[in-house]
């Protein structure tokens, strides 16, 4: 049972006639009676009385004309669905990232994407950053930010911001008085951590481990919204992005200074499936972001 012969079926119904049928499906006469033909002998009925100088309906054509409308109608709607998602009129654009993403770098994308394509439904995910390229790989994002190299063939990216690891301090803190820091002056602080693993954290314990330097960490929150302002009411010091602390720090809440021989820079990447089509509003969002990317000096894979 295919279409063409669903369209001929209702065209030969509604117009009582092959030839005029013909005409409204712009066909030969011949090309409608062999659709008609080849449905009655799928079905193993006939669907016309061809005896009478009139072409009308068996009772067997009557029940399977209303269905073949049913078709063609979900047809239509189907066909027009994807024109929505092909013309963004329709359709979505799953995202994940982690908390300091979500915060401070998605909110600029969102609202051009939006501005573009206000039709468009965008889904923000917060997750782990470790956790994202698993979550791409099963599809359950479409994209995902990170600040690490995935390190997998399967996963394609594309540098978007660099970034660094900074220690925030309150200005009146006794070390923020100098210019610069050395890693032994940072053993009897306390530190205000974020309490989930990352590969930030991971180089900041291994620094001061190469330094013989055991890090106080006295206090472990699950948000750097919290750790700042654990840090601004003196309650310890902490390392966080400096994206998250670039208000705190016009305003002067918080300082910062350079810790002698430590640097760690990240470079947030947007990750996605290599060998997946996209949609087409997961693309213009990926375009967005591109468009919307500090020059990072980084190679995309």
């Amino acid at each position: 049972m295919e279409f063409h012969q669903l369209e001929a079926l209702v065209a030969v119904a509604e117009f009582g006639s092959f030839a005029d049928a013909a005409d409204h499906l712009s066909l030969t006469q011949p090309a409608v009676s062999i659709a008609i033909r080849k449905l009655e002998e799928e079905l193993g009925v006939p669907l016309f009385d061809r005896m009478r100088r009139e072409v009308r309906l068996t009772d067997a054509g009557s029940a399977v004309l209303e269905r073949a409308r049913e078709m063609l109608n979900v047809r239509i709607e189907a066909q027009r669905a994807v024109d929505e998602l092909r013309q963004l009129r329709a359709g979505k654009v799953a995202v994940g990232a982690n908390e300091s993403t979500n915060l401070y770098l998605l909110p600029s994308i969102i609202l051009a994407f939006r501005n573009l394509h206000p039709a468009i439904k965008v889904e923000i995910s917060r997750s782990s950053s470790v956790l994202l390229p698993r979550d791409i790989k099963e599809h359950n994002l479409d994209l995902g930010i990170i600040a690490f190299d995935p390190e997998d063939p399967a996963i394609a990216w594309f540098p978007i911001l660099k970034d660094e690891l900074v220690l925030i301090l309150r200005p009146n803190h006794p070390l923020a008085k100098g210019k610069r820091i050395d890693p032994k002056d940072l053993g009897k602080q306390t530190f205000v951590a974020h309490n989930v693993r990352s590969p930030s954290r991971d180089y900041v314990i291994q620094f001061f481990r190469k330094h013989g330097v055991t890090l106080n960490i006295g206090i472990e929150l699950s948000s750097i919204e919290t750790i700042k302002q654990f840090v601004e009411m003196n309650l310890g010091i902490a390392f966080v992005p400096k994206l998250c602390v670039e208000q705190e720090l016009r305003d002067k809440k918080l300082v910062t200074l350079p810790i002698t021989g430590f640097r760690q820079q990240r470079v947030l990447r947007v990750i996605y499936l290599k060998d997946k089509v996209l949609s087409n509003a997961a693309q213009r969002f990926l375009d967005v972001i591109k468009l919307n990317a500090t020059n990072t000096k980084a190679d995309s894979r």
